[in-house]
């Protein structure tokens, strides 16, 4: 008899194609739910990669063409108002403000250095809503896909037994796929979520230490821009 199980075992087919195949349709959506979310999350990281990877690139170049000693106002007429670079655009805000806080007289309207803090904050959170756009969805698939491809197996188990009740053979031959095919939707589940928790945790510390550089950045501009209204 134990000869028999076994070589019925053999013969069934335990690729994953041939596991999915013969999950039920619940369990199925389940794991198609789950290589969506992973794909998805892997379409964000790849993509947040090139962009944090742009994002410190122009910001070192902007650093250099600052600190160069070029006067402030030639380098704002030669990045222009709307700049593409995102340390561009922080730098942009604060001499927009500060050319606009000039009277005709030349003169400063009151409370200039508030009002530029304020425009280059305004900046800041723009960027930091473009760089952590999508890290969001990052953190829930690390947070739910353990937990959905674990309903997934429950169901599978579930249905296993119900087999076991209808043929009421115990063998080998009857649990071993069942099992097989329900805890292939919790291994799904981990594919996308270990995956999905490492690379938000380090692209989250990315964002943070680039939008860390634009306050800074917003800080020494601001401490600049103050010399000159006090003097």
């Amino acid at each position: 008899m134990e000869t028999e199980t076994l070589a019925m075992a053999q013969e069934i087919d335990f690729s994953m194609l041939a596991l999915f195949a013969r999950a039920t349709l619940t369990v199925k959506i389940v794991m198609l739910m789950l290589l969506i979310m992973s794909f998805w999350s892997w379409a964000i990281i790849i993509q947040k990669h090139l962009m944090y990877r742009k994002a410190r690139g122009e910001a070192s170049v902007f650093d250099r063409a600052f600190w160069s000693g070029e006067p402030l106002d030639e380098l704002f007429e030669k990045i222009g108002a709307d700049p593409q670079g995102q340390s561009e655009k922080i730098f942009a805000a604060g001499m927009l403000e500060w050319r606009r806080s000039h009277k005709q007289d030349g003169g400063l309207i009151a409370g200039a250095q508030a009002r530029i803090d304020r425009a280059m904050d305004v900046a800041i959170n723009r960027e930091s809503e473009r760089l952590n756009n999508g890290l969001a969805f990052l953190a829930t698939t690390g947070s739910t896909a353990p937990f959905i491809g674990l309903f997934g197996t429950v169901w599978g188990i579930k249905r296993s037994f119900e087999q076991i009740a209808i043929s009421q053979n115990t063998n080998l031959a009857v649990v071993a796929p069942g099992i097989a095919e329900a805890l292939l939707a919790t291994g799904v589940g981990l594919v996308a979520a270990i995956p999905a928790v490492v690379f938000y945790n380090k692209l989250n510390s990315d964002s943070e230490r680039i939008l860390g550089g634009y306050e800074s950045f917003a800080d020494e501009f601001a401490t600049i821009l103050s010399r000159q209204l006090d003097a």
